[in-house]
């Protein structure tokens, strides 16, 4: 990690930042860990002395990343990630926030661990981390936690990772009681009856490599239960992941009829469908699972239009143990700290999205969400930032993955674009030479 705390000037660069509205030519002077100015015509000449004057001619300057939905194995599975490896591969991607989860050993679901979880992350992470907090005690789906005390403590939003309360009641009981304390309730929409004991996307091709489906009415089901409970009791409610078209119908038709609901989609599934995964690719088992090429155009057309709020990683590492298995023994997740914005910059090159709408929904989207001071590059605010090379070509080397495992779905491959400077506080903690 640098630690060089002198003023930074990122000049001549093509800045980006959707909190202003902005897209165009600019400089961005960094001093004292905040940005000082975000505009046209800064220049060498009205900067402090001493200051490092980096020219991004031909890049991107823009908020970091703040990823809403990432694994970190501590506390209990320090073997999988830890904060600091986690933090080294957020990064080389981008990302000056991570937003962890609560599905750890022990559960993220009181005080303490909240308070454990915040001074680890600061004592050993190079990047920005904040909890989430289990939405029911144990993750059990049975009793709802202490949002209130948990949220004082420091938790950010509150979830039950990759588990569904399927009790509607808990849940409704959740939403009115978040909505106190202005919470927001993050939920995973998969019914696990539903689910049972399916491994992949319901259709031909799961037929076809004879494996047994997951249907969209497992995601849309539960999300229609979710949709009714948020307008009956007015809470601030975000859908984890959504991943179909029939999804899609059902949150917008909650967003016209004036329901508090937000929604996230994984990089795997606005660039990734379910013929990648090919040969029984066991990097590309996920839950929920890759669907067809028509729900990925459809969710990236929603990202596009705003339905869908937040693009996040969804950064789940599995060892080789795990992973190196026949495909329906093989656990879900893949690594995706240090992958999701090049991956996201094939939605820019095929002209899928523009790139101010993107960081509107990996940085600038996050923070307003979740209430962080990030995601913006104006006066006065945290200077976390980076610097993106739009269009040099590289493939991906999986030995150069920071992550202590290796799980990525884009094994070998071809990209266009990278970071080339991470500053987190002030500080640049990443700088690709």
């Amino acid at each position: 990690m640098l630690t060089d705390r002198r003023p930074i000037l990122l000049a001549n660069a093509r800045v980006i930042d959707p909190s202003r509205d902005f897209d165009g030519p600019g400089d961005v002077l960094i001093a004292d860990g905040v940005i000082r100015d975000a505009k046209r015509g800064i220049g060498a000449a009205g900067v402090p002395e001493g200051t490092d004057i980096v020219n991004c001619a031909g890049k991107i300057v823009a908020p970091g990343l703040i990823d809403m939905r990432a694994f970190v194995g501590e506390p209990g599975a320090s073997h999988r990630e830890t904060f600091a490896s986690a933090s080294q591969a957020a990064a080389a991607g981008g990302i000056t926030t991570i937003i962890c989860q609560p599905d750890t050993s022990p559960v993220i679901d009181n005080s303490a661990t909240v308070d454990f979880v915040l001074r680890r992350a600061r004592d050993t992470a190079i990047v920005n981390i904040h909890p989430m907090a289990a939405l029911t005690k144990g993750m059990q789906g049975q009793e709802m936690t202490e949002i209130g005390l948990l949220k004082a403590a420091g938790a950010v939003a509150f979830t039950d990772g990759d588990r569904s309360v399927t009790n509607a009641q808990v849940m409704r009981r959740a939403l009115t009681y978040a909505r106190d304390f202005d919470a927001l309730i993050v939920h995973h929409t998969e019914d696990p009856h539903l689910v049972g004991e399916g491994v992949m996307n319901e259709g031909e091709f799961a037929t076809r490599l004879g494996l047994a489906g997951i249907p969209t009415a497992a995601e849309s089901i539960m999300l229609e239960r979710d949709m009714r409970l948020a307008g009956l009791t007015g809470g601030r409610y975000h859908a984890a992941s959504l991943t179909s078209t029939e999804s899609l119908e059902i949150l917008k038709r909650a967003r016209d009829a004036g329901h508090n609901v937000s929604a996230s989609v994984s990089i795997n599934h606005v660039t990734l469908n379910e013929n990648d995964i090919g040969p029984y690719r066991t990097f590309l088992k996920l839950a929920p699972p890759l669907r067809t090429e028509e729900d990925r155009k459809a969710l990236v057309a929603a990202l596009a239009s705003g339905l869908i709020d937040v693009v996040m990683s969804d950064h789940n590492p599995q060892d080789v143990e795990v992973k190196r298995l026949p495909f329906a023994e093989a656990a879900s997740g893949a690594v995706g700290l240090q992958t999701m914005l090049p991956a996201a910059l094939r939605l820019i090159h095929n002209s899928e999205m523009d790139f101010k709408t993107l960081i509107r929904a990996m940085s600038t989207r996050p923070a307003e969400l979740l209430g962080l001071p990030g995601g913006t590059l104006r006066a006065g605010a945290p200077a976390d930032v980076i610097v993106i090379d739009a269009d040099t070509p590289w493939v991906l080397d999986r030995d150069d993955l920071k992550s202590l495992c290796k799980n990525t779905p884009f094994d070998d491959a071809r990209f266009s674009g990278r970071v080339t400077r991470t500053i987190v506080g002030g500080r640049t903690v990443y700088e690709h030479v």
